[in-house]
């Protein structure tokens, strides 16, 4: 059996953030890149459903630059996964064409059971990569997952919906889980995890060679501008009557709130 885990790098969250000059995009000096928090998730999830299927292989796949995406694939690989799958491409791919690159790499490699993915990436925050992913490859696909059991060529999974509810549901295999906070906990990289993957194999693929290319983004990023600082928090002075008063006057005269 083949277990899939797609994951991607992003920007440590204490990491300060800048724009190159132009603000075509991130500006990548001074950063520290680490794997998607939700991602580790889905490793770990891998993890715990090939311990339960004896002989199962876990593939770990992403997409980006090789000088620093291969960095993450290989904390992975420490955490327990067997093998690594790279597809060179840019930073800046849009979620259609990420979805499609994780897509047609996962065909090539063929006999995938259950892909795991984190349900969102902390950078761009768009929760649209797994969903597109069960597309492209016309599988039953499921986010925002907390709790994940798998039996034959079925897989029951609770996941989170509004107002706190949970929802159950029942998909075919193969399918694409993507997991949410609670899933599990995540381990770390042992020291002889962390010796042992620098050993474990990564295929490496080009986007050409699968079939994308930028003819087939539907998004271009045009302009990276940071928000606009906010303004001085104002303290009200006095009694409760006057601070009542202030407060009255500022939502009506400077807030124009009222």
């Amino acid at each position: 059996m083949k277990i899939f885990v797609c994951l991607k790098q992003v920007p440590d969250t204490e990491a300060k953030i800048k724009f190159k000059p132009d603000g075509s995009g991130l500006d990548p000096s001074g950063i520290k890149w680490v794997m998607n928090p939700y991602d580790e998730f889905a490793v770990e999830e891998a993890i715990k459903f090939r311990e339960l299927n004896p002989g199962s292989q876990i593939f770990v796949i992403s997409v980006g630059p090789k000088e620093r995406v291969v960095e993450s694939i290989r904390t992975a690989l420490a955490m327990g996964a067997d093998e690594g799958l790279l597809v060179i491409g840019p930073d800046n791919l849009d979620a259609y064409s990420t979805a499609k690159a994780l897509a047609e790499a996962i065909k090539k490699e063929s006999g995938a059971q259950v892909i795991f993915t984190g349900k969102l990436s902390i950078d761009t925050n768009q929760a649209s990569v797994s969903q597109m992913l069960g597309e492209f490859l016309n599988i039953p696909h499921a986010t925002v997952v907390s709790k994940f059991q798998s039996s034959g060529d079925s897989a029951n999974v609770e996941r989170d919906i509004e107002g706190g509810a949970k929802e159950k549901i029942q998909l075919k295999t193969p399918c694409v889980i993507a997991a949410n906070k609670g899933l599990n906990l995540p381990r770390y990289a042992s020291l002889p995890g962390i010796m042992k993957a620098k050993k474990k194999i990564i295929k490496e693929y080009d986007l050409a060679a699968l079939g994308v290319s930028d003819l087939d983004r539907k998004v271009s990023y045009v302009q990276f501008t940071l928000p606009a600082e906010k303004p001085p928090v104002k303290l009200l002075q006095g009694d409760s009557s006057a601070q009542v008063s202030e407060l009255i006057h500022l939502l009506r005269d400077e807030a124009k709130a009222l």
